[in-house]
Formats: structure tokens, C-alpha cells, sequence
């Protein structure tokens, strides 16, 4: 990746400037600390990868400005590339990249911003991990490669050699291999199973034909039997018909005699009510004379009843008007009592007042002092003014104090909660392990069923295939059968002809024609059993395929869901070294915040203020306490001026009270004269003494009506008579002529039932000479079906060895095919295996990282040597004895440990002085970025140095000048970024950083 152009708006520092890289090839970065020169290369970084040392993407923005944007044009690869990364505050940035053609820059931006990133990732073949490892020594971050642990060091070795398609040959061998071999055992194992079958053909064979002999003399009875049957059908067709006539009749005679007996019950019937309208017509004259008396009884009680509603209307009427004379009495004599009584209640309250006067002297003194009190409680409510605003301030300080103790407290039970979290994950860990073996056992066992679960599908489709020819047969077949049925049937009528020639046919001719017909026939009806045989043999093979089948999905139902789970449980193993990481960090930062809360050193400013305030409160002096005892001085005697309010209101009262008792004396003697009024001359009155005299003039007479009514009731008997005497003589002549016609319908339905009883006789003497074959037929008709049953099983036994004899032809043929086939899936097996091993990293890539270290050793050691003067060596080790290695048996583990030698021997890094440090760091990274340049295909053609120098003496910063010098013509670009003057000074070519007001700003110096 070389760097061309790149454009900055709103970037940390910048506002807007653009830096040309074009004729860039060795240049420093340089300016004052803070000016802005590691925001060039953040730049970059954020632009390609959307990464940077900010921990928030607004954080990147300009202060006071809205947006950032970043345009980066390089060069990789032979082709020319724009990447323009934008972000709103508050909102979710947006990434472009482009390719440049002859006709301008051509979009190849993905939809979404993932996707774009991944393109980006795959046209530079660099992530963000890799290119701080290796090209890009970051500022306090020289030591990134150093601080790696061993395994991270290898794998970023490995991504910067471009080794994971080597890792995913190796997984794709793997799963070859496997599918390889789980193909292998399945066909082994069905390879045995066809074994046990093809020693069953001879067994079958003899079977079948002992079973084809049995079949023959089955036929044979069953023809002597359906004859037999024929015979008892007919001579059972013919009493059934005698039966059903013989029942007929039988039904006709008995409709017969019930018509009888119900004439003979209609004619009695009848004959009763004649009886009963005879009697009736008897008494006419005594039933005219009772109905006469009732008619007068009937005109005499409506005449009564007249009066009787006149005199209730006119009590109805002295009611409502002697209601509403007592009401008004009512309504007078209560405003009586009212009037009274408001009278007596005015001579108490008079004598009350009266009484109450009598203390005013008392009330006056008591509202003097209730003045003096008020005062002295103004005063004090004045210094509460200025004291509140002090205390609201004292408070307000005192609880933001709480919370920062609270939040740092709350800091502090999760910090701890976070910490027993971490350590209960570490402790996890080694079951964790067990557990991904566990699963990856399990998925194994998985893929092996996957394997069988497709050889079950592969020989269902067969078998259903087979299935689909035998239908196809049994139709044909059955098709064939039909024609010769048919043509049997037209040779058996009476001149019959030839089916090829259309002659007559003789006796002789027509016998040998139909057996030669049914001779074809049987055959045709022997190999439709056999088909019909394979069809249920299929099927139920189809079902067991099917069962296997479903009991293979149900068993694979979870084998997802393990793949997913095996990714988490990987993925959590490998974050597992991060949490030792951050259980470090948890720690110290317990430790401080625990230091703080017992030492109190937190909010300090806040403390102080609240000192000042509390100076402040006693300089002005309030109590509280005192400013209460005024206020209950002021409550104690407010009961005076309460007091005098209620002096004034009970002298107006008096005045009132002796204006209203004249007026009410005078009102209670006006009522008592209207009261005397309405009892005597009234109109009220006056209508009463009409509606009594009114009462008078109707006479009704009680007891006169009731004896009426009663005599009435006793009479209304003659009237139900009288409509009795009138229905008979309307149907006694009626009932004469139907009691005739009923007794001429009786003796012609006697008549008629002897002629039936006389058919009857004769029916039974016919069904005397048809014996009930019914169960000589049901015995023939049984034994006929038990031997259609054993037909049918011999049948089917001769179809299912029949068909068993040739799946086991087919599954010789089958086994001779399968055992090839394991020796070719034998092959692939091993060959894939050796494959995934040499893919491996434990193969080519452990074999071309070993290849690498020594030049990668020889390399840090010479740069090494010219920034100290032979003064340090460097080792790169990449085997050592396990921990748990016995004396006698060491065993050595995989590792990539940097040994470090000066004069005084081999120690560790972390001895070395920070400018020691340093050279190794740069030596290691140098020789790093510069072997990978030379590697053909790679797309590291950058080196960027930040910072860094300031721990070197004037020796060691021209060591570390000349060591970039020397290693200029393998890259494109190389960029140093310092503060120091005499370091930059040794740079021809310079981008110098300002910040001014307006931002920082660049000056491009050749």
C-alpha cells in the first residue's frame, strides 16, 4: 500500500488540509508535541479500517464542528484506490471506495457498511492488528510485537505471510477425509449385511418349490366346492321367493284383521254417544224453562252493578278532597311550629351575646401583645431569607458529595462483582476445554449418521422406483386378465365363432380354444400374484426406509446447533487470554478507588466549599430554634384576634335579633286566623257536603248485590246445558247414518280376510318341498374363503421368494460394485488425511514460519548491531521443554520466545532501559516490515516510525537514522514522526505540523 493523497475536514485538530505523498519516498513528520502529527497517520488508519486510538468516533470530530471526513487515495497492487470515510455527530458513519480508471474513480462501494469494509480487507490483504504489528510502529506503542504472546506472535506472522488458505486447506481435507472415511465404514458395514443375506438362495429355492406343489392341490378342491355352492344357491334363490309371497300374505291378513277390530271398536263407540244425545233430548223442557230464569237473574245483576260503580266514584271523590283539606290543615299548623320555634330560639341567643360583651376588655389586651410578637417574628423571618440560600447551596453541595461517594462505592461492588465474574471464568476454563471435546465427539458421531442417513435416501429412491415398474405390471396384467375373462365368456354362449377368423366353432374346436384361453389366463393370474406380492414386500421395505430415515433426521436435528455451539465454545476459549487482562486492570483500579473512600480524598473542591459555607452560617447568627419560639409566641396569642372578630360579628347578631322577634309574632298570629279559616268556609269544605248528599241519592246496597250475584253462579248451569241440548239435536241424526255404513264396511272386510287365510294354506304346503340350505351354504361359503385365504398366502409366499431371489442377484451384483468402491474411499481416506496434516500448522505453515525465522533473526541482528554498536543479540526460539517434562523423557512444545543478549549475558525484556528497548523494539519491527517487503506478492510497501526517539541519545538517533537509510530502497514509503529538532534536521524532505487558531496546518519543506 502506497500512500498518494490524502484529504482531511474536521479531523481531531484539522479543519481542512490535503498532503500530497506524490515524490515522497524517505520524509519526516515533525512539529510540537500536541500540533497534530499523529493525527496524519490516525488519519489513515480510521479512513481504511474505521480504527484509531479515539475511544468514540464523535470524539474525532473538530470541536464545534458537525462532521469528519477523510479521502485517502494509495496504490496496491498495481491499481489506484479511494477510500472516504464520513461520520454526522451523533449518527452512524458512512464508508465509499473507489478504483480508478481512465475514465475518473468507479464506485465499488457494497450495500451496507459492513460489507464495503470486508471488500476493502480483500482488495489490501491487511488488517488492522497486522499493520500495527509489522509497518506501523505506533506512538508508546513501539513494543506491540514484544508484548504479544508467543502464540499471537505466530499467528500475526502467519496472516502477514498470507498462511490461513493453507488452514483452510486443511479444514477442507479434514472434512474430506472424514466424509471419506465415515463413507467407508457405512459401506463396510453393508457389506456384511449382504453377506448374511446371499447364504439364504438355496434355503429359498427349495422352499419355493414345495410351496408351488401345495398351491396345485389347493386349486384343485377349491373348483369341487365353487361347483357344489352353485347348486345350493339356486335351490335356496327358490324357497326365498316362496318365503317373501308366504310373507306378503301374511302381512295382508293381519292389516286385515286389525281393520276389523277397529270397526268393531268404531261401531261401539258410536253407539254410546247415540245413547248419550238420546237422553239429552229427553229433558228440552226442563232445560228452556232454567235457561229462561237465568237470562232475568243476568238483566237485574248489570242494573246493580251500574249503582255500584256510580256510589265508587263518588267515595273516590270525597277522599281526594278530604286529603287535600288535611293536607293544607297540615301545611299551616307546621309553619305554626316553625314560626314558634324560630320565636323561643332568639331569647337564648339574645342572653349569649349578651354575656359575650361582657370580656371584651380582656380580647383588646391580648391583640397588643399578639402586635409586639408579629414584629419580632417579621425580623426573624427576614435573616431566614438570607440564611436559605446558604443552607439550599450547603445541601445541594453535601448530596453531590453523597453521590460521588455513592457512585464510587457503586464502582467499586461492581469492580468487585466483575472481578469474582473474571475468576469464576478462569476457573471455568479447564471444563470448558472438556466441553469443546465433548462436542467436537459429538459432531463426529454426527457426520458418520449424515453419511448412512444418504445411503437410506439413495436406497429408498431405488426401491420406490422398483415399486413404480411392479404397478405398472400389476395394471397391465390386470388389463389382460379382463380381455380373456371376456373372451372365455363369449366362447361359452351357444354359436360361438372364431376370435381370429369369425367361423363357427364345434364342440371339439370351442372346448380346446376356451382351455387353451384359460391356460393363458392362469399364467397371467400367476404372475399378477407374484407382482402383487413384490408390491407388499416393497412397501413395507419402503416403510422401514422411511422410519430409518425419520429416526436419522431426528437423531441430526441437533447437529447445527452443535456446529454453533463448537464456534462459542472455540470463540470463548480464545477470549479467555483477554480476561486475564482485564482482571489486572480491575484490581489496580480497585485498589485506588478503595484508597480514595478510605482516605477521603475524593471531590476535594467540593469539600472546600462546603468549609466556606459552614464560616458563612455562623457569621450571620440564625437559630432556628429561636425563630420557632417566635412563631409559637405569635400562635399562643392569636386566639385574641380571632376573639375580637367574633366581639364584633355577636354585636351585629344582637341587632339583628331584635328586629326579627316583632315580625315573627305578628306572622304566627296571621296563621292561627287562615288555620280557623280553612276548617269552616272553605271552598274545600263546601264540595265535601255536595258529594255526601250525591252518596245519599244512589242508595247502593251491598248485601243486595252480593245475594244477586250468588243466585247467578247457582243458575249459570242451565246455559251449559242449553248449548248441550242444541249440539244433539244437530248430530243425533248424523251419528244414525254413520253406525250403517260402518257395519256394511265390517262385513266385507271378514269377507275378504277368509279368501287370504284359504292362500295362506297353499303357500305352505309349496315351502314344504324346498328344504334351508342356509347352512350347508354359510359351512361351503367358509371353507371356500379359509382356502381363497391359504391360496392367497401361498401366493404371496411364492412372490416374496420369487422377488427375494432376485434382490439377492441384485445384491451380489451390488456387493462385487460396493467392495470396489471401499477400496477407492480407503484410498481418499488416507490420501486427505496426510493432506490435512501437511496443510496443517503443525506443516507448511510451522515449516515456512521456520523457514522465515532465521532470516527474520539475521535480519533484526544486523540492524541491531549498527543502532548499538554489537552491543545486544537477539535469539528467536521456537521449541522449549514443556512444564510438566519428567528428567528422563523431555517433552518440547511449540512456542516463539525472543531471547535477548548483551554483554553481561541473556535477561529479559522488561530489564532494558526504555532508549534499549527502543533499538530492540525498531530492530525486530524494522527487520520485520523490510523481510516482508522482499517476499514476492506482498502489499507491504509502507513504514511508518511514531515518535519514539526521545529515549535515545545523539549516538543512538543517528544509529537509528542511518538504519532507516539503509532500508529505504525496499519500501515505497517511509514516514518518522518526532518533536526533536536534531533528528528532524536530518531529513531532506519534511512535513511540518502548526496549530494555529484556525487548526493545525501543514508545510511541505523539500
Amino acid at each position: 500500500m502506497i500512500p498518494l493523497k490524502l484529504t482531511l475536514k474536521n479531523f481531531l485538530s484539522y479543519r481542512e488540509t490535503t498532503l500530497d505523498f506524490r515524490g515522497l519516498h524517505t520524509a519526516c513528520i515533525c512539529g510540537a508535541n500536541g500540533a497534530g502529527k499523529s493525527s496524519l497517520l490516525e488519519a489513515i488508519t480510521w479512513a481504511i479500517w474505521g480504527q484509531c486510538r479515539a475511544a468514540s468516533e464523535d470524539d474525532l470530530i473538530h470541536s464545534g464542528a458537525k462532521n469528519v471526513r477523510v479521502d485517502f487515495i494509495f496504490h496496491n497492487n498495481q491499481q489506484t484506490h479511494r477510500v472516504i470515510r464520513s461520520k454526522q455527530r451523533g449518527q452512524s458513519s458512512s464508508l465509499e471506495f473507489q478504483i480508478e480508471t481512465p475514465d475518473g474513480f468507479r464506485s465499488l462501494t457494497e450495500k451496507g457498511l459492513r460489507a464495503t469494509q470486508q471488500l476493502i480487507l480483500h482488495h489490501i490483504k491487511l488488517d488492522y492488528d497486522t499493520f500495527i504489528n509489522s509497518a506501523y510502529l505506533r506512538q508508546g506503542r513501539a513494543d506491540e510485537f514484544m508484548l504479544r504472546r508467543p502464540s499471537e506472535r505466530k499467528q500475526i506472522l502467519a496472516d502477514l505471510l498470507k498462511l490461513d488458505q493453507y488452514e483452510t486447506l486443511a479444514d477442507q481435507a479434514k472434512d474430506l477425509s472424514r466424509q471419506f472415511k465415515g463413507q467407508a465404514e457405512q459401506l463396510e458395514s453393508s457389506l456384511q449385511a449382504i453377506e448374511q443375506q446371499l447364504e439364504e438362495r438355496e434355503a429359498i429355492a427349495h422352499q419355493q418349490d414345495a410351496t408351488q406343489t401345495t398351491l396345485s392341490q389347493l386349486r384343485q378342491d377349491q373348483d369341487t366346492d365353487q361347483s357344489q355352492l352353485h347348486h345350493l344357491q339356486s335351490l335356496k334363490h327358490q324357497r326365498h321367493t316362496w318365503e317373501q309371497q308366504l310373507t306378503f300374505v301374511r302381512q295382508q291378513y293381519q292389516n286385515l284383521t286389525q281393520e276389523c277390530d277397529r270397526l268393531h271398536q268404531d261401531i261401539t263407540t258410536t253407539e254410546t254417544q247415540k245413547q248419550q244425545l238420546a237422553a239429552i233430548l229427553d229433558q228440552q223442557d226442563q232445560i228452556t224453562a232454567g235457561y229462561a230464569d237465568y237470562l232475568t237473574l243476568h238483566q237485574r245483576e248489570e242494573s246493580l252493578s251500574q249503582k255500584f260503580h256510580a256510589d265508587q266514584n263518588a267515595h273516590r271523590q270525597k277522599q281526594q278532597h278530604q286529603q287535600q283539606l288535611n293536607q293544607q290543615i297540615q301545611e299551616l299548623n307546621l309553619q305554626i311550629r316553625q314560626t314558634q320555634a324560630q320565636l323561643d330560639a332568639l331569647r337564648p341567643q339574645e342572653q349569649e351575646i349578651q354575656q359575650m360583651l361582657t370580656r371584651s376588655t380582656d380580647v383588646a389586651e391580648a391583640v397588643e401583645k399578639l402586635k409586639a410578637a408579629r414584629t419580632r417574628l417579621n425580623h426573624l423571618d427576614q435573616l431566614q431569607l438570607d440564611v436559605s440560600p446558604i443552607l439550599q447551596r450547603r445541601a445541594a453541595l453535601q448530596s453531590e458529595l453523597d453521590r460521588t461517594h455513592a457512585r464510587l462505592s457503586a464502582r467499586l461492588d461492581e469492580l468487585n462483582a466483575s472481578e469474582d465474574q473474571l475468576s469464576h471464568q478462569i476457573a471455568t476454563t479447564p471444563q470448558l476445554r472438556q466441553t469443546v471435546l465433548q462436542v467436537v465427539a459429538e459432531i463426529s458421531t454426527l457426520e458418520k449418521k449424515k453419511v448412512y442417513q444418504q445411503r437410506v435416501q439413495e436406497k429408498g429412491l431405488e426401491r420406490r422406483s422398483f415399486q413404480e415398474r411392479l404397478q405398472e405390471s400389476q395394471r397391465r396384467y390386470e388389463k389382460q386378465i379382463a380381455e380373456l375373462t371376456q373372451k372365455i365368456q363369449m366362447l361359452q354362449v351357444q354359436d360361438a365363432v372364431c376370435p381370429l377368423c369369425d367361423r363357427p366353432l364345434d364342440e371339439t374346436h370351442s372346448q380346446h380354444v376356451i382351455q387353451k384361453t384359460s391356460t393363458e389366463q392362469q399364467e397371467i393370474q400367476d404372475q399378477f400374484w407374484v407382482v402383487r406380492e413384490q408390491l407388499t414386500v416393497c412397501e413395507r421395505e419402503l416403510q422401514v426406509l422411511r422410519q430409518e430415515y425419520a429416526q436419522l433426521s431426528q437423531e441430526l436435528a441437533p447437529f447445527e446447533q452443535l456446529l454453533e455451539q463448537r464456534g462459542q465454545l472455540e470463540a470463548r476459549l480464545e477470549a479467555t487470554d483477554e480476561v486475564y487482562d482485564r482482571l489486572y486492570d480491575i484490581s489496580e483500579e480497585k485498589k485506588q478507588l478503595e484508597r480514595s473512600l478510605s482516605e477521603g480524598t475524593y471531590a476535594l473542591d467540593i469539600q472546600t466549599q462546603l468549609q466556606t459555607l459552614d464560616s458563612q452560617l455562623q457569621q450571620l447568627n440564625y437559630n432556628e430554634q429561636t425563630h420557632a419560639l417566635a412563631r409559637g409566641e405569635v400562635d399562643r396569642w392569636r386566639w385574641a384576634e380571632i376573639r375580637q372578630a367574633k366581639l364584633e360579628d355577636a354585636q351585629r347578631r344582637l341587632e339583628k335579633i331584635q328586629e326579627q322577634k316583632p315580625q315573627l309574632q305578628a306572622q304566627l298570629d296571621q296563621l292561627n286566623q287562615s288555620l280557623e279559616e280553612l276548617q269552616t268556609t272553605s271552598p274545600l269544605k263546601q264540595q265535601l257536603d255536595a258529594i255526601e248528599s250525591q252518596i245519599t241519592e244512589i242508595g247502593y246496597n251491598l248485601d243486595t248485590h252480593n245475594q244477586l250475584r250468588t243466585a247467578l253462579r247457582h243458575a249459570q248451569s242451565w246455559q251449559l246445558r242449553h248449548q248441550e241440548l242444541t249440539k244433539a239435536q244437530e248430530h243425533y241424526p248424523q251419528l244414525c247414518q254413520r253406525l250403517d255404513s260402518l257395519t256394511q264396511t265390517l262385513a266385507q272386510r271378514q269377507g275378504d280376510r277368509e279368501t287370504l287365510n284359504t292362500q295362506l294354506a297353499e303357500i305352505v304346503k309349496q315351502l314344504e318341498q324346498y328344504p334351508d340350505t342356509s347352512r350347508d351354504i354359510q359351512s361351503l361359503e367358509q371353507r371356500i374363503l379359509q382356502r381363497r385365504r391359504q391360496l392367497d398366502e401361498h401366493l404371496s409366499q411364492i412372490g416374496r421368494l420369487q422377488q427375494r431371489l432376485t434382490q439377492l442377484d441384485t445384491l451380489k451384483t451390488q456387493y462385487q460394485e460396493q467392495e470396489e468402491q471401499v477400496k477407492t474411499l480407503k484410498r481418499q481416506y488416507r490420501v486427505h488425511q496426510e493432506l490435512a496434516k501437511a496443510f496443517g500448522k503443525n506443516g507448511i505453515q510451522t515449516l515456512m514460519i521456520e523457514n522465515i525465522l532465521p532470516q527474520l533473526e539475521a535480519e533484526t541482528n544486523q540492524i541491531l548491531s549498527r543502532l548499538t554498536g554489537n552491543q545486544l543479540h537477539v535469539q528467536i526460539v521456537t521449541q522449549k521443554a514443556g512444564k510438566r517434562a519428567s528428567k528422563r523423557k523431555s517433552k518440547l512444545i511449540d512456542t516463539l520466545d525472543i531471547l535477548i543478549a548483551d554483554a553481561s549475558g541473556t535477561r529479559p525484556y522488561e530489564t532494558y532501559s526504555g532508549g534499549e528497548a527502543f533499538r530492540i523494539n525498531f530492530a525486530i519491527r524494522l527487520a520485520l516490515a523490510r523481510l516482508l517487503a522482499q517476499r514476492a506478492g506482498t502489499s507491504l510497501q509502507m513504514l511508518i516510525v511514531d515518535e519514539g526517539f526521545g529515549t535515545q541519545d545523539a549516538e543512538g538517533c543517528e544509529r537509528l537514522i542511518a538504519a532507516i537509510n539503509a532500508i529505504a530502497s525496499d519500501f515505497a514509503c517511509i514516514l518518522t514522526v518526532t518533536h526533536m529538532p536534531q533528528f528532524k534536521e536530518a531529513f531532506q524532505t519534511r512535513i511540518e505540523v502548526q496549530k494555529t487558531e484556525q487548526g493545525s496546518q501543514l508545510s511541505l519543506l523539500m
